[in-house]
């Protein structure tokens, strides 16, 4: 939201900076990942771990957002919320795997409040609280069709508390907290998620900024219109796998080799949808 002129010395520093050299209304075009560094970013510091890949992706998600001034972030305990809860975009800290409960509550309310304004929401919490503690929560909300995205950001470890094995890591890891090695297999969180009704799912490792933009924007503009939407991003804990700092990416061009090769889900309804939205962006540029 743009404010008046004769408000903006009113309003804080930092919301007018957002607004004059930011992407608070602002054109994709203008602010969007292929611009990163030419504008001031919704997330600019963080106290993440030297080389974490997933404070690279947060970074990412926070540029492909369609309207960050009208956008509403919900996570839970664990390593993204510390670089999430620093961005420019208000961020609600719930209990711990009860994200996807808050953000259905939430998406109503605001559908209630604001009825001729889009407002999204986005659940961003890593494998351990939305696969694990949070199964339920997050699988009840699916089913449920709630119409707000859903992001795992999954390192396949707890980074966040010593390094016990989650639902997501590979059979047989070996992590400092699990000496003994996982005794069964990786969950599989994209037929979950396809089974539970969600309209559009990926998964991926977010080796390339542009293709990592474009599932998020798909999957918040499939979010408002259909139902349910679901990334399922790799995002290593270097720290728990003993990966050197200037391997990060070639860890992650390695798991999109494998385990993590993109692959997209998308129901009729929401291919249809970004054919229409896709093609409006194409002509608005031309």
């Amino acid at each position: 939201m743009v404010p008046a002129s004769k408000f903006k010395r009113y309003l804080p520093k930092d919301y007018v900076e957002l607004v004059d050299y930011g992407p608070f209304g602002k054109d994709y075009s203008e602010v969007g990942v292929k611009n990163m560094g030419t504008f001031k970013e919704l997330v600019e510091e963080h106290p993440m771990c030297s080389g974490c890949w997933m404070a690279y992706y947060i970074k990412i998600i926070f540029a492909a957002l369609p309207n960050p001034e009208d956008t509403v972030t919900i996570g839970t305990a664990g390593c993204g919320r510390l670089a999430i809860s620093q961005a420019a975009v208000p961020f609600i800290y719930g209990n711990y795997g009860d994200q996807n409960a808050m953000a259905s509550g939430i998406t109503r309310a605001f559908r209630l409040r604001f009825p001729d304004r889009q407002k999204d929401v986005i659940t961003i919490a890593g494998d351990g609280g939305m696969m694990d503690i949070g199964f339920s929560m997050t699988m009840h909300a699916w089913f449920r069709r709630e119409k707000f995205t859903t992001i795992m950001l999954d390192n396949e470890v707890y980074g966040n508390t010593g390094g016990q094995e989650s639902g997501m890591s590979i059979e047989g890891a070996v992590l400092k907290m699990s000496p003994k090695g996982k005794n069964f297999g990786k969950m599989p969180a994209m037929q979950l998620a396809i089974t539970a009704g969600c309209v559009y799912v990926v998964k991926m490792s977010p080796t390339n900024i542009n293709k990592s933009a474009k599932a998020i924007r798909r999957a918040i503009f499939a979010a408002r219109k259909l139902g349910p939407t679901f990334i399922h991003v790799y995002t290593s804990c270097n720290i728990e796998y003993s990966i050197p700092t200037p391997d990060v990416f070639r860890d992650a061009k390695e798991m999109e080799k494998g385990r993590f090769a993109f692959e997209e889900f998308m129901t009729p309804e929401a291919k249809e949808l970004f054919a229409v939205v896709e093609s409006k962006k194409k002509r608005e540029v031309s």
